[in-house]
């Protein structure tokens, strides 16, 4: 009995564990909760392997706001505190991108400052500082290693030349100047078309109501067309680009959805199929979701509260989405000097 007894234990632990159930698209799990001060931004995939996002404060609070840090499992590993910024004012930090030596690039809104960040030494550095009134919003870089940053406020994209500390109004438009101060969020590069990809939360033109948001595409030439209009309160937002060429859109407004979109602006799904409740399947429905990056066929939403204030709800969410996406454009020249 006793030999039998150790047969059938010897065979259970040699036993390959059971598969795990795959996942299907929309699928959505918590990849991590963001401590306070909480209303994270957006959500950069480093090529370290690691996942970082700052944090954006609730009108009023003079507490600094920080950069986290995460493993690619969701395991929060560590913070910085953002040195410098002026409390009694509105104030946060964006983690927009990353040099190509792998320090951040932070864009912090009270002093409208882009940082760097090593991670290594925790060492902050000022590289430049934009004029009174733009609010930096989101960074890409762009042929020649030159960085390019959208602002909320000011219906700009600024240009940061490759060893220059002065940003230039590189392109403005009544495009890009938005209704109610929802302005200009997301950019990404396009390389393969030489083109940048761009969310507007409201447009306030003429072309549209002023309720409704679009994605733009800007050449290199500075033309802009418009590949997409969203709903009245979508507010699109931060987005990621899959292998596919589909763009996916965080809807910051009042859908709390995602919205899939070809690469030419022809929508093509919407999560979850009923907007406003978020329920999203999991354990913390979409309260304000705000960026969309890929990390491998999973992209991960920052989920903001920033109306309900919500802490319970200020987290980073994964969402599985069948294709992995393409890493932003991180030319050679990608960096500052010192």
């Amino acid at each position: 009995m006793k030999r039998l007894l150790a047969v059938v234990l010897a065979t259970l632990l040699l036993a390959p564990p059971a598969a795990a159930e795959p996942r299907t698209t929309w699928d959505t799990e918590v990849f991590s909760l963001v401590p306070a001060p909480g209303y994270p931004a957006y959500v950069h995939a480093h090529t370290n392997g690691r996942v970082y996002a700052g944090t954006y404060i609730a009108s009023g609070s003079t507490v600094p706001s920080r950069v986290f840090e995460w493993t690619g499992d969701g395991t929060l590993l560590r913070s910085w505190r953002v040195p410098g910024q002026l409390l009694d004012e509105d104030h946060g930090v964006q983690v927009a991108n990353q040099t190509r030596d792998g320090h951040l690039v932070l864009l912090e809104t009270s002093t409208r400052s882009i940082l760097t960040l090593d991670v290594r030494t925790g060492r902050f550095r000022r590289v430049a500082t934009f004029p009174d009134g733009a609010v930096p919003n989101y960074a890409s870089w762009g042929p020649g290693g030159e960085l390019y940053v959208t602002d909320y406020a000011d219906g700009v994209i600024w240009r940061l030349p490759h060893g220059s500390r002065t940003p230039q109004r590189w392109f403005e438009s009544p495009a890009l100047t938005g209704a109610l101060e929802f302005g200009t969020t997301g950019i990404r590069y396009r390389p393969g078309r030489r083109d940048f990809l761009i969310t507007q939360q409201t447009v306030s033109d003429g072309s549209v109501l002023p309720t409704n948001g679009a994605l733009y595409r800007l050449s290199v030439d500075r033309e802009l067309e418009t590949l997409w209009t969203s709903q009245p309160g979508d507010l699109p937002d931060g987005f990621g680009i899959g292998r596919s060429g589909h763009v996916y859109v965080a809807l910051a407004g009042l859908s709390n959805q995602l919205v899939e979109l070809t690469a030419d602006g022809e929508e093509v799904a919407r999560f979850p199929e009923t907007p406003v409740t978020g329920a999203n399947g999991s354990p913390i429905p979409f309260d304000t979701p705000c960026s969309a990056t890929f990390l491998g066929k999973r992209i991960l939403v920052a989920n903001q509260s920033a109306i309900a204030g919500d802490a319970s709800h200020q987290a980073i969410l994964d969402v599985y989405v069948g294709e992995a996406g393409r890493a932003p454009y991180l030319p050679r020249r990608a960096g500052f000097r010192r």
